[in-house]
């Protein structure tokens, strides 16, 4: 038809399709369910979010804090009115958590990813602090997709998401990696392959012990991941899991105490600055989780997961980072005098 045919008002306008293509370089491919080129640097429009010392109470009780609550290094991470209540350092991964739940639940996805939770599994987390995360705050999450890389059976998107308090200033930074079954084999970039945070072969300079509660994933989808494959028998039985499986961060935050009660100075969660985990395999509320703990400097720590009953690894290639000293927020600078 052309009554629908353009007419470029210049040899410059009629050239501006070619050019674009050229800028683009050539397809980064793709299959149905991934159209890299579409995905690949989408960022996601702005989102906010608050919480506050009921939120930062409740995670810690879903990672475990306050079994003992004589102890007062627990209950600092549990009990507002405590003087020295202070964030878990992990909580960090909720708030960009809650936006992405949310955006799942709208059907808001970058364009180009055509799959469903049902192929989503979460692979690795980086999660950083920038300095210990206030006891509530009002946050701007800027999300944009980082990476893809093509396993051949599946596909890794890694999500970015840098959360920003009230001033402006980075706060947290999440890297969520998600491997996507049945997503790869476009012959794309399989990204890094050397192996990372690889425990030494010596025995561990420190190990903590410790039993999941059977409810714990009852407690701790209360902190926003409402996956029904973490609460029901039925959903998570239709998936190939016997019953209801622990959430991978739940697993996570745990590890995170463990380190900090044993790595930290005082186990002061403050000198946090930094964890990155690969989920191995799953755990079941009711499990005893082992986690063993390499020094490899005073401000870096890599570790490992185990769950006893079974003797398999659940969380590998992981390391914790400490700061030498306590970072503090900047000071605003003061208004010049007129």
């Amino acid at each position: 038809d052309f009554g629908k045919s353009e007419h470029p008002g210049s040899i410059n306008e009629s050239l501006q399709p070619i050019m674009e293509n050229l800028q683009r370089g050539p397809s980064k491919g793709g299959n149905e369910l991934i159209d890299v080129d579409q995905a690949l640097g989408y960022e996601f429009p702005e989102a906010t979010s608050s919480y506050g010392e009921r939120e930062v109470a409740l995670y810690a009780l879903g990672v475990g804090a306050g079994t003992d609550p004589l102890d007062k290094k627990e209950l600092r991470l549990v009990y507002e009115l405590d003087d020295g209540f202070c964030a878990l350092p992990t909580f960090g991964v909720v708030p960009a958590l809650v936006v992405m739940m949310d955006n799942a639940k709208k059907g808001v996805n970058a364009p180009g990813m055509n799959y469903g939770l049902d192929r989503l599994l979460h692979g690795e987390q980086y999660t950083e602090v920038k300095r210990p995360l206030p006891p509530h705050a009002k946050l701007t999450h800027r999300a944009r997709i980082k990476d893809i890389f093509d396993k051949g059976k599946g596909a890794l998107v890694v999500t970015s998401i840098e959360s920003l308090d009230e001033d402006g200033e980075v706060l947290i930074v999440n890297e969520s990696t998600a491997f996507i079954r049945g997503a790869g084999g476009w012959g794309g970039d399989r990204g890094p392959s050397t192996p990372q945070n690889v425990p030494p072969e010596r025995a561990p300079d420190a190990v903590v012990t410790e039993t999941v509660p059977a409810h714990q994933a009852l407690l701790y989808r209360l902190s926003g991941d409402w996956n029904p494959l973490h609460a029901d028998p039925s959903f998570a039985k239709a998936f190939g899991f016997d019953k209801p499986i622990l959430h991978g961060l739940c697993t996570f935050g745990y590890v995170a105490r463990h380190v900090i009660s044993k790595m930290a100075p005082d186990g002061d969660p403050r000198f946090f600055k930094s964890i990155k985990v690969r989920f191995a395999e799953s755990v079941y509320p009711g499990e005893t989780l082992v986690t063993e703990m390499w020094k490899e400097t005073d401000q870096r720590i890599v570790f490992r997961c185990k769950v006893e009953e079974r003797d398999e690894v659940v969380i590998s290639n992981a390391a914790i980072e400490l700061y030498e000293s306590i970072p503090k927020k900047k000071e605003k600078a003061k208004p010049k005098a007129a």
